[in-house]
């Protein structure tokens, strides 16, 4: 069990998902969601990563301006640039929860 802290999400997709296979053939797919938090004027925007069938799925049913639920773990990813360090937050989708396309 991870000791990042479990975030609930409710938005809208900002772009397509983007589906992707590590060398292993492990699919991943990465979105990122708009959740509009009351008494803010701009909403927060998330970016959520999701691996296997769920991922797979995620890409087929998914498109840019659609609602889904995510939840999963927070994790804070670090790189270095020639400017120094820096640092950004992403979601390891656990559930993600969405309407079935017809």
């Amino acid at each position: 069990m991870s000791n990042s802290p479990t975030v609930v999400l409710f938005g809208r997709l900002g772009a397509n998902p983007e589906l992707k296979y590590t060398p292993k053939q492990e699919p991943i797919c990465t979105f990122s969601i708009a959740e509009n938090i009351q008494g803010s004027e701009r909403p927060v925007w998330h970016k959520v990563v999701v691996w296997g069938k769920n991922g797979e799925d995620c890409n087929l049913h998914l498109k840019k301006g659609s609602p889904v639920f995510v939840r999963g773990q927070k994790v804070i990813k670090k790189y270095q640039t020639e400017d120094g360090l820096k640092t950004y937050e992403e979601v390891n989708a656990e559930t993600v929860g969405f309407p079935w396309s017809r």
